[in-house]
């Protein structure tokens, strides 16, 4: 019998931690540094992919995902020596998936030329807004031609590209986002993330929401609203909402991402990064520390990880969590064998009444509307 994570498959994280500047939206584990040993990082890499190598040994791989941070920062000599050190360990899927974000301030058409000899074969653009006025209230160093002309460099090098962009921004109105959705649509490839703007706490919006200095945020109608019309268009477009905030075109979703969302196995590698890891019969979170020059200087060793195992209601909690938020959803049966009980059918009944829920042939699945209201859908389920 095959363990439980074969069902999601296997991919591979690589945190880059630093970048440019810090955006005031973001809690990610990112930092800014004037000096970057990139010959220090590559080792590290590498001695952390040995080590998680020697206990996963002969998985097929996926998909490998470089995050950060600003992976476009990193040099091409760096990926292509971390995608050689991977395929020691790990055979590789036929189709497998190697993305790297980007940040269109760092995309010069060099190093994507290297990027995609190294390997990589999907790039996914940072570009957040088609506005100049709200790029630099988001604190990104860009502006929309750049956008534009980074998107061109990475048409011109990689076969899949998608590009993000944040929504229910401060005093945006549905007509403005209708016309900036427009303009993406038609600059888009094959992929497009779009997120409502969230503020997180120790952030620098967050600091600014939490003494009232944020203001022109869009109030839970508009912020329906605006989903309701991203939903429509991109549908229109051609482009599948596979997920909450993910829409592709002839099935070119992120096979990483599905990795996380199908409850499958993941190696977390990197300054913060998360993992889920099943070693000898046991799904396991891990941590990596999440202070890049402490990361450094332990990395290769059990220092630079800590791990806790999972217990089968709190992985059933997990799958839970993450398989609702794609059009595929959750088997109920899979649930089952994990918590070792089976959904509440009381309750999975009654969010099916009220159009939130959908249950056939042993899957569950949120509708549209339950998406718009997950969190709440998934309190219920959990309770």
């Amino acid at each position: 019998m095959k363990a439980d994570w074969h069902a999601g498959g296997f991919g591979l994280y690589i945190h880059w931690p630093f970048c440019a500047a810090k955006c005031p939206y973001c809690d990610f584990n990112s930092h800014v540094s004037a000096q970057i040993d990139q010959a220090a990082w590559r080792e590290a890499y590498l001695r952390e992919i040995a080590r998680l190598g020697r206990e996963t040994e002969g998985r097929v791989l996926s998909s490998v995902y470089f995050g950060g941070g600003t992976p476009s920062l990193m040099e091409p000599e760096t990926v292509a020596a971390i995608l050689g050190e991977i395929g020691q360990y790990w055979p590789r899927a036929n189709d497998i998936e190697i993305t790297l974000e980007a940040n269109p301030s760092s995309v010069e058409a060099r190093r994507f030329a290297g990027y995609a000899e190294a390997g990589v074969n999907r790039v996914s653009l940072g570009v957040q807004a088609l506005r100049d006025d709200d790029l630099k209230a988001l604190g990104r160093l860009h502006d929309v031609p750049q956008a534009r002309a980074a998107l061109d460099v990475a048409k011109a090098h990689f076969g899949r590209v998608s590009f993000d962009l944040i929504y229910a921004r401060q005093h945006q109105t549905l007509d403005d986002w209708r016309g900036e959705l427009s303009e993406a649509l038609d600059m888009a490839a094959d992929h497009l993330s779009l997120y409502q703007l969230t503020i997180e706490p120790g952030t620098a919006f967050g600091d600014r929401y939490a003494v009232g200095k944020l203001r022109g945020l869009p109030d839970d109608d508009l912020g329906a609203d605006m989903y309701e019309l991203t939903q429509e268009m991109t549908r229109n477009a051609g482009f599948e909402a596979y997920e909450v905030s993910n829409h592709a075109m002839n099935g070119s979703v992120s096979r990483h991402n599905l990795v996380y969302w199908r409850y499958g196995d993941y190696a977390g590698i990197g300054p913060g990064a998360h993992g889920r890891l099943t070693i000898e019969g046991q799904k396991r979170a891990t941590v990596a520390t999440a202070a890049p020059g402490l990361w450094l200087r332990d990395v290769g060793g059990d220092g630079a990880e800590s791990r806790s195992a999972l217990s089968g209601p709190e992985q059933a909690a997990e799958y839970l969590m993450m398989g609702l938020r794609i059009n595929e959803g959750i088997s109920v049966s899979r649930y089952r064998a994990l918590a070792g009980f089976g959904l509440d059918e009381g309750k999975v009944g009654a969010l099916c009444d009220d159009g939130l829920l959908e249950f056939a042939d042993d899957r569950v699945r949120t509708t549209q509307r339950g998406r718009m209201m997950l969190n709440a859908v998934i309190r219920e389920l959990m309770v």
